[in-house]
């Protein structure tokens, strides 16, 4: 899609299309016969366009919820836009800072982050590299009804002058035509580049990978590690105004459509911080087996956790807490031990058979082994998968040298 088509797309006989799209089918199947049908009627480019749309906005509604219907994308902008509920969660702590003036974003991609601030009531205005990008930034804005506090032009950000702004908020693009960066330094701009114009603010966020190493972290300012329903989303880190004085957390936000009270955190979820405790005590395996959130273990907030559930690990480098009592967390799943085996395939396979296990969940940690061939030599692969009969998880880890395997039980948060 280029921008004379996506231009297109805005104008009122693009919206007529587009809303045709949207009405038919758009599935793998279906789309060469909705495609042929549209061009009849309509020009070949503008079909192509309002197709593209629908099918992204498909894919979004994971990540923005009913807005993805009005909004737009396109392919690298949706796989690296932030989700709505972390942009949110970004945004009433910028609301929070009381911060007087424009937040200048630099690469704001298709605008998440930009929208979720004027939802606040923050004015903003977001610089876009990329001519396309920029357009449907703008029009993500306009759609959403936010004109009159967010705006988009485009830009280099390694060329803006930040000064005058009362805070920056910074994406630094972690992708490339070979995949995922995870060098900071090679970050586009640069992580170093990108701090250095944060710096010249009074307060700044910068949106980076969730394996940023922690050295890589300014001092006096703050690493945020943030989970959706226990799967790690992103980091940040925080500058200026905006660090706090704990200088990491991990945050773990709900389920986007789930109906929660909100107070657990002033953040919107939940948040763990260092406490200055020593490392956790090594003991036996207890009644119960916690693992922490992705976040938290992110964070190296693991001894709070054990600190949460009196517990400790059963290997000191291996982030699975154990202790003899049930102390619900949101920081961490619980699970019942039933067995604590020496792991061999042989004695699994008969155990879960006397067991008459029908679903099996393999979860591992600090072990080698394959999972989905670990199943099927245990007799849950292909068409055993999800037969019916006991449910059970099994956990394989190591103690030391010795790999173990442990049959748990899940317990209801």
């Amino acid at each position: 899609m280029d921008i004379a088509s996506f231009r297109g797309l805005l104008t009122p006989a693009g919206q007529a299309v587009l809303d045709e799209a949207a009405a038919a089918d758009v599935s793998e199947g279906g789309l060469l016969a909705t495609a042929s049908r549209l061009r009849e009627r309509h020009d070949p480019a503008l079909v192509a366009a309002a197709l593209t749309q629908v099918r992204l906005r498909d894919r979004a509604v994971a990540k923005f919820g009913p807005d993805a219907r009005r909004m737009y994308f396109t392919q690298a902008g949706l796989e690296q836009s932030t989700r709505a509920s972390v942009a949110a969660h970004r945004a009433r702590r910028f609301a929070e800072c009381s911060l007087s003036g424009e937040t200048l974003e630099l690469g704001c991609g298709v605008g998440a982050d930009l929208v979720a601030r004027a939802r606040a009531g923050l004015p903003g205005v977001g610089v876009e590299i990329d001519p396309l990008t920029a357009e449907v930034a703008q029009a993500n804005v306009t759609a959403l009804g936010l004109d009159g506090l967010a705006s988009v032009r485009v830009g280099d950000a390694t060329e803006e002058d930040p000064a005058g702004h009362a805070a920056v908020f910074a994406d630094p693009g972690r992708r490339t035509a070979r995949g995922r960066v995870f060098d900071p330094r090679s970050y586009e701009p640069p992580l170093d580049t990108v701090l250095d114009l944060a710096g010249r603010v009074p307060a700044a966020c910068v949106k980076v990978a969730p394996g940023i190493p922690h050295e890589a972290v300014p001092d006096g300012a703050e690493a945020e590690w943030v989970s959706v329903a226990g799967d790690v989303k992103e980091a940040a880190i925080w500058l200026g105004r905006l660090a706090g004085d704990v200088g990491r957390r991990a945050t773990l936000l709900p389920p986007d459509d789930a109906d929660r009270p909100r107070d657990e955190d002033p953040h919107g979820g939940w948040t763990l911080t260092p406490r200055g405790l020593d490392d956790p005590d090594v003991r036996p395996w207890g009644r119960y087996l916690y693992e922490p959130d992705g976040a938290v273990i992110r964070a190296h907030l693991v001894a709070e956790v054990a600190e949460l559930v009196g517990g400790g690990l059963a290997d000191p480098r291996i982030a699975y807490v154990t202790s003899d009592a049930l102390h619900p967390t949101p920081f961490a799943s619980a699970y019942e031990i039933e067995d604590v085996l020496p792991f061999s395939v042989k004695r699994l396979r008969a155990e879960l058979r006397r067991r008459g296990v029908g679903v099996l969940t393999v979860k591992k940690r600090g072990s080698a082994v394959d999972v989905d061939r670990l199943r099927r030599d245990l007799g849950f692969g292909g068409r055993r998968a999800g037969r019916g009969g006991a449910a059970l998880t099994l956990v394989v880890t190591r103690v030391g040298r010795d790999p173990v395997a442990l049959l748990a039980a899940p317990v209801p948060r």
